[in-house]
């Protein structure tokens, strides 16, 4: 066998149909292209309509099959109604990508319900609706990949983590919930771990000049992340050749958390 079949045979994702949410900027942006470029159907979702048509154009310009969902991922109905309409474009999907999230920060003693219950509701419980929605019609076919883009406040608390550190450890949780379910049947559940990384999410401290800086120091390879190195990281997590990784944070931080 040569190179190129071998390294077809274990990564290529031809065939197979991803949804990807959050996947119109960012991380999400960047894991949705690599799949579409590994031959994914790729189905993007998110609420901007001009980011999710230039995210769309971009793939079909480089002869990739993808479409987008416009939807609002902080209800159940909204949830729902988009999972129902990704369905309908590709197929169920073999692949799910949840990346979309929202990054509230106020201090701890200034939290209130009504961001504890917009972050959980983005951040957590639309990751569970999406599992729930398509994870058992992977396990009856056999083949899955569920994969959750979380962060470093998943396991410490830094820079005022409050509820979105609460969720995002919740949802390594869950990935663990789901790989005990659903990996005896073919269906792997694993999350990617961030560092710092500069895309629109992280606006907040990407605006501060000191704090980027001291960032990157905190790293192995001396500098912040892009949404592009994400990408090799999904393909691996989404093809066949992660078939015996399940239940585990990929750390894809540039040595941050171990430094």
């Amino acid at each position: 066998m040569g190179s190129r079949a071998y390294l077809s045979e274990l990564f290529s994702l031809d065939g197979l149909v991803a949804l990807v949410t959050g996947g119109s900027s960012g991380i999400g942006r960047a894991v949705a292209g690599a799949l579409a470029r590994a031959g994914a159907s790729v189905v993007v979702v998110a609420r901007g309509e001009a980011e999710l048509a230039a995210t769309v154009e971009e793939l079909a310009r480089d002869g990739c099959r993808a479409a987008s969902v416009r939807a609002d991922l902080g209800t159940r109905a909204g949830v729902r109604a988009a999972a129902e309409e990704v369905a309908g474009v590709f197929g169920e999907p073999d692949i799910l990508v949840n990346s979309a999230g929202i990054n509230l920060r106020p201090p701890m003693g200034e939290l209130g319900e009504d961001v504890w219950d917009a972050t959980m509701a983005v951040n957590l419980e639309a990751p569970y609706l999406l599992g729930q929605r398509f994870g058992p019609g992977m396990a009856e076919r056999g083949f899955g990949r569920i994969i959750h883009v979380t962060s470093q406040q998943a396991h410490r608390a830094f820079v005022q983590s409050g509820a979105y550190g609460v969720s995002k450890g919740a949802l390594e949780s869950l990935a663990r919930s789901q790989a005990e379910a659903w990996s005896p049947y073919g269906v792997t559940c694993n999350t990617l771990v961030p560092g710092f990384v500069m895309t629109p999410l992280n606006a907040r401290l990407s605006s501060d000049p000191e704090r980027v800086a001291a960032l990157a120091a905190r790293t192995m390879v001396g500098r912040n992340g892009l949404a592009e190195d994400f990408a090799g990281a999904a393909v691996f997590l989404a093809s066949r050749a992660s078939g015996y990784v399940t239940g585990q944070s990929v750390f894809v931080d540039g040595g941050l958390s171990v430094h």
